[in-house]
């Protein structure tokens, strides 16, 4: 696996004769967070994750077409209901045929994001292209390949999961993980002098140490060479990854840091 350092909007994250992970790390521009979107190609077959909302829904399908036909798409997956997640799904439904999927939990949700336009130019439900995912997650096929949906729910949202392609080892971590740095394109070097970076992010947006505990004990069962956030640098192999395990696992955060004076009526 390499990462180039690299000033292109693609950055490739894995590549096989076969298979291909590739990110788009600096496609938001103006005040927007900085956030990651990502490819996975296999054999003719394709799907985005976390494509983000209007900032990036341009710039994305003019880097997406480089790979792939957007009407070969066969997915648009989200980890979460966040605007930098999913906003963009109506035009996602408009211009491709990909099926959309997320959690039971928003899936009922999203359909707000679709206007009374959109759906009368479908001229379908637009529940019909939703694959729905179970608290429990599940295999989202890729030809004859896959995408695992790992549960992580309550990281940050309530139904919130993380996509694992078991061919690059890589897991796409959603907000698990995130770092507010300048150049998200290339891995951590520094454990150390990256942690000012996750810190406040982490304690703000991760629910309690229980949840993170339960969800790095699963992750230390997977075979991953690298965890990939949708915002910030990727943590790639074995010694960071664990080393970025530990450190989460002892962290206080959410309802850990909350006490009475966090609720005063002004």
């Amino acid at each position: 696996m390499n990462i180039p350092a690299s000033l292109s909007a693609a950055h490739v994250l894995y590549e096989s004769a076969d298979h291909k992970c590739i990110s788009f790390s600096s496609l938001v521009k103006g005040d927007g967070v900085q956030s990651n979107q990502f490819l996975i190609l296999h054999k003719g077959h394709a799907a985005v994750i976390d494509p983000g909302g209007d900032l990036t829904y341009t710039p994305l399908t003019i880097e997406l077409s480089k790979h792939v036909k957007l009407q070969d798409l066969d997915y648009v997956i989200a980890s979460h209901q966040d605007p930098d997640i999913i906003a963009s799904m109506p035009r996602w439904l408009m211009h491709t045929k990909a099926t959309i999927v997320a959690s039971k939990l928003w899936a009922r949700f999203l359909p707000h994001l679709a206007s009374s336009f959109i759906t009368d130019r479908l001229n379908e439900d637009v529940t019909d292209r939703l694959m729905e995912l179970p608290d429990k997650g599940g295999i989202i096929p890729l030809g004859d390949s896959m995408l695992k949906a790992v549960p992580a729910h309550f990281l940050h949202s309530v139904g919130n999961f993380q996509f694992y392609d078991p061919v690059s080892k890589i897991l796409f971590s959603g907000d698990m993980g995130a770092s507010m740095v300048d150049d998200a394109a290339n891995p951590v070097k520094d454990f150390d002098a990256h942690i000012p970076t996750m810190r406040g992010f982490h304690q703000r947006y991760m629910c309690s140490k229980r949840v993170i505990r339960l969800w790095a004990s699963m992750v230390r069962t997977m075979d991953v060479d690298m965890i990939v956030p949708q915002h910030g640098s990727p943590i790639q192999g074995k010694v960071m990854i664990n080393r970025f395990l530990d450190w989460i696992s002892d962290l206080d955060c959410g309802i850990d840091l909350l006490t009475q004076m966090d609720y005063r009526c002004p």
